[in-house]
C-alpha cells in the first residue's frame, strides 16, 4: 500500500497550532483512498487532469469536472440559463463564457501537482519518448511505450483480446502480491521455526528422559553389584568366624592344658616319696597323650574367593556390552505413505501397510518407530469412537495395521510416526457389507469333470487337501489348496448315490451312506479300512470324528439323535432322542470335545452328550443350516437357507454372543449352500449344491 506525505496539509496543521494547541508535522494519507475521495469527479468517476476533466469549482462548493458540467448544462439550461450541481441539487448560474468560464478548483489543482511530483518518483517513463508514461499488458505480461510499440498493443481493433493496464498500476499490484507472498512467506517460515523449535525441545526432552533411564538401569544393576558384593563378604566372614571360633576353642584348651601341667609340675624337685612321684608321672603321660590330640590345629586357615569357577565374570562383561540400546530414527513422517486394502469388508480383519522414508524419500530398511493409530467411523452426526489396532513391525521399514470393523460405512484413519502426521492424514476409506468368494470351483454343468449334486466337504489339516463328496457322480473329488484338481477317489460305500457326509479320521476318510446305512472308513486312494452298520440306523445323514478318544458321531434324521461309535464301529451311547431335534443336517466336535448339532439352530453337548446350551435359537422355524463347522479358536461358521430363500454364511463365537456376522456372497448368491469347511488361513470353503459348486470366503 503506498502512502506520502502531503507538504499542503503540513503547513496548515502548522496554522492551526495557536488555535488546538497540537502541532501536525507531517499527515500520512493513502494513495489510492486519496485519489478517490480528492481527485476523482464524483459524477463520471474520471481522474482530474489539464484537459477535458478540468475540476471546476461552482457556487456550492462542490468540484466537477468540465467533462461532466458541459454535458449537464447542455441539457438543462435551455433558456434558463443555469443548471443544478449534480451532486447537492444547487442551482448553478452559468457566466457569460459558457462553463467553460467557471472558476478552476485551484485545491483540487494544487493537488494534482502535488500528486504528480509525488508521481514522477515512482512512475517510470519511456526512455525515448520523455513525457509518454509505460504501459503493462497483463495478456503478454509485457512493458511497452504506444509511441515506440507497434502491432496488437497498438491497434485498436486487437485491444479487447489484451488486458492492458498502466504500468504504475501494475508495478502497485505487483508490489502488493510480493508484499501479501512475503508475508505468507514469513508466516511459513515463522510456522516451519516454530516446528523446529518444538521438535528440538522434544529431542532435548527425550534426551533427558533417556540419560534418567540409563541412570535408573545402572542405579539397579550397581544395586544388584552391591548386594552381590555384600553378599559374598558377609560369606567370607561368616566363613573365617566359623574357622575362627574352632581354632580358638583349640586355643583355650590348649592353653588349659598347658596351666594344668605347669601346676602339676611345681614343687617336683622337693618330692622325696616314690609313690606321689609315680602318680605325677602317670598324670603327665595322660596329660603328653592330650597334648598329642591338640598339637595339629582342628581347623584350617584355607579361605579364597574364586571367580574363575565358571564363565559368570564373562557373561557379565558380555552382557553390560550389549545392555541397553541407544535407538534413533532417520523417518521423516510428512513423506511416508499409507496403502489400504482394496476391498475392506465388515467384520473381516484388514490391513494398512505404513511405508516409511527418510528426508530424501529414500525406504528405511529397519523398524522401532513409535506409530500411533487411530480409526474413527465418519457419521452424519460427526466421528463416532475410535476400535482397536494391532500393529506389526516387520523391522523393514514396514508396518502392517490390523483392524476389524464392525460395521460398514465409511471410515477415517489419523496415523503419526514419532507424533507426526504422515502424508494425506487422515486417510477416508468405505467398508463394505458384502463379502464375496475369493475362489471358486464348478459351474452348473454336464462334463465328466462338473459336480453333481455334491453336499460335502472335508480338508486335511496337514497339507490343505480338499475332499468334496460329489454325491451325483458317486465319487470323491480331490482338489489341492489352490483348488487345483488333484483325482477322483472311488469306492463301494459311495455307490448309490447316497452318501451324505464326509470326514477325516487317522487312517483317511469317513463316509456315510443314508441308503445303505453303512459307515465306511477308506483310505485316501480309495481302498477300504472297515465298515459297519446298526440296527437302529435309520436315516443317517451325517458323520463327524472326535479326534480326542478317536468316536466316530453318526447322525440320524430317522432317530432324531447322534449315535457315538468307538473306532471299532461299537455303540458307547447317543446323544438327543425323539423331539431333540428337528430334520438334523450336520454334526461337529469342537476342538475341546464339545458336539455341536445344527438343524434349524445349533445346539451344544458335552463330549459325554448332556446338553448345554442353545447357540443360536433365532433362528429356528425360520430356516434350515446346511453345513456347520468350528474352528481351532472356537468360532462356528455354518451356512444357512431361510424360508424366503435367501442363503448365507453364519459366523458366530460361543464364547462371545455379540458376533454373529455374515457372508451373504452379493456378487456370486449361494444356492441351497450345504456341509463347509475351515482353513489354517481363516478361510471357510462351503458346498453351493444349487450351483454345482464350491466356494472360498475369507471368515475372519
Amino acid at each position: 500500500m503506498s502512502f506520502f506525505c502531503c507538504p499542503a496539509l503540513t503547513r496548515l496543521g502548522e496554522r492551526m497550532v495557536s488555535m488546538n494547541s497540537t502541532l501536525v508535522e507531517t499527515v500520512s494519507i493513502n494513495y489510492e483512498d486519496f485519489n478517490e475521495s480528492f481527485l476523482t469527479c464524483g459524477t463520471c468517476l474520471c481522474i482530474y487532469d489539464g484537459n477535458e476533466h478540468t475540476p471546476k469549482l461552482l457556487q456550492c462548493s462542490h468540484t466537477v469536472c468540465l467533462h461532466c458540467l458541459t454535458r449537464i448544462a447542455a441539457s438543462q439550461t435551455r433558456d434558463t440559463n443555469s443548471f443544478r450541481c449534480p451532486i447537492c441539487r444547487e442551482l448553478i448560474t452559468i457566466p457569460r463564457g459558457g462553463v467553460s468560464a467557471l472558476p478552476p478548483s485551484f485545491l483540487v489543482n494544487q493537488l494534482l501537482d502535488l500528486m504528480s511530483r509525488q508521481r514522477r518518483e515512482v512512475i517510470p517513463k519511456c526512455s525515448v519518448h520523455i513525457n509518454q508514461e509505460l504501459l503493462f499488458c497483463e495478456t503478454c505480461d509485457t512493458v511497452f511505450c504506444t509511441l515506440c510499440t507497434g502491432g496488437s498493443h497498438n491497434d485498436s481493433t486487437n485491444n479487447c483480446e489484451h488486458t492492458i493496464i498502466p504500468f504504475s498500476i501494475a508495478i502497485k499490484r505487483m508490489s502488493e502480491i510480493l508484499l501479501y507472498k512475503a508475508n505468507e512467506c514469513i508466516s511459513k517460515l515463522t510456522q516451519a521455526q516454530e516446528g523446529v523449535t518444538s521438535e528440538l525441545n522434544r529431542l532435548d526432552a527425550a534426551k533427558d528422559n533417556c540419560l534418567e533411564l540409563i541412570d535408573e538401569t545402572f542405579q539397579q544393576i550397581q544395586q544388584a553389584i552391591d548386594k552381590r558384593k555384600q553378599e559374598m563378604i558377609d560369606q567370607v566372614k561368616q566363613m573365617c568366624n566359623e574357622k575362627r571360633r574352632v581354632l580358638e576353642e583349640q586355643h583355650g584348651l590348649i592353653e588349659n592344658e598347658k596351666n594344668k601341667v605347669e601346676q602339676e609340675c611345681q614343687g617336683l624337685q622337693y618330692q622325696v616319696e616314690v609313690r606321689n612321684i609315680t602318680q605325677k608321672i602317670e598324670i603327665l603321660t595322660e596329660k603328653l597323650d592330650t597334648a598329642f590330640s591338640l598339637g595339629e590345629p582342628r581347623e584350617n586357615a584355607f579361605l579364597t574367593c574364586d571367580f574363575t569357577l565358571n564363565d559368570s565374570l564373562e557373561q557379565i562383561q558380555q552382557h553390560l556390552g550389549i545392555l541397553g540400546k541407544v535407538k534413533t530414527s532417520t523417518t521423516f513422517p510428512s513423506l511416508c505413505t499409507a496403502l489400504i486394502d482394496d476391498n475392506i469388508i465388515s467384520g473381516i480383519e484388514s490391513c494398512i501397510t505404513l511405508t516409511t522414508v527418510d528426508y530424501h524419500g529414500n525406504p528405511r530398511k529397519n523398524g522401532g518407530d513409535p506409530i500411533q493409530v487411530e480409526i474413527i467411523p465418519v457419521t452424519t452426526q460427526g466421528p463416532g469412537s475410535s476400535f482397536p489396532v494391532r500393529i506389526h513391525d516387520c523391522d523393514d521399514g514396514t508396518y502392517k495395521l490390523y483392524f476389524r470393523a464392525r460395521k460398514s460405512g465409511r471410515y477415517g484413519v489419523k496415523m503419526s510416526v514419532i507424533d507426526r502426521p504422515i502424508k494425506d492424514n487422515p486417510l477416508y476409506f468405505d467398508v463394505s457389507e458384502h463379502n464375496n468368494p475369493i475362489a471358486t470351483y464348478g459351474s452348473r454343468g454336464s462334463g465328466k469333470d462338473e459336480f453333481n449334486q455334491p453336499v460335502a466337504i472335508a480338508i486335511d489339516e496337514r497339507d490343505q487337501t480338499v475332499y468334496v463328496l460329489d454325491t451325483g457322480n458317486s465319487r470323491i473329488k480331490v482338489l489341492n489348496d489352490k483348488f487345483e484338481f488333484v483325482k477322483h477317489i472311488t469306492n463301494e460305500g459311495l455307490l448309490g448315490r447316497s452318501c451324505t457326509g464326509i470326514t477325516l479320521s487317522n487312517n483317511g476318510l469317513i463316509v456315510v451312506n443314508w441308503r445303505t446305512k453303512y459307515v465306511t472308513e477308506l483310505t485316501t486312494d480309495g481302498e477300504t479300512i472297515k465298515t459297519f452298520t446298526n440296527n437302529a440306523f435309520q436315516e443317517p445323514i451325517d458323520v463327524a470324528v472326535d479326534k480326542h478318544y478317536g468316536h466316530i458321531l453318526v447322525a440320524d434324521n430317522g432317530m432324531s439323535c447322534v449315535f457315538v461309535f468307538d473306532e471299532e464301529g461299537k455303540i458307547l451311547f447317543q446323544v438327543g432322542k425323539k423331539g431333540t431335534f428337528s430334520m438334523i443336517s450336520s454334526v461337529c466336535v469342537s476342538p475341546t470335545g464339545e458336539i455341536l448339532v445344527a438343524d434349524s439352530r445349533i445346539q451344544m453337548f458335552s463330549a459325554k452328550g448332556d446338553f448345554m446350551e442353545v447357540l443360536y435359537d433365532e433362528g429356528r422355524g425360520k430356516g434350515r443350516y446346511g453345513g456347520i463347522v468350528i474352528d481351532t479358536e472356537g468360532r462356528i461358521v455354518a451356512s444357512r437357507t431361510e424360508q424366503k430363500g435367501r442363503s448365507y454364511l453364519q459366523v458366530l463365537c460361543s464364547n462371545d454372543k455379540s458376533v454373529n456376522q455374515y457372508i451373504d456372497s452379493y456378487d456370486s448368491k449361494l444356492k441351497r449352500p450345504g456341509g463347509c469347511a475351515v482353513t489354517n488361513d481363516l478361510h471357510v470353503i462351503v458346498v453351493d449344491l444349487g450351483n454345482n459348486s464350491i466356494k472360498k470366503y475369507r471368515y475372519w
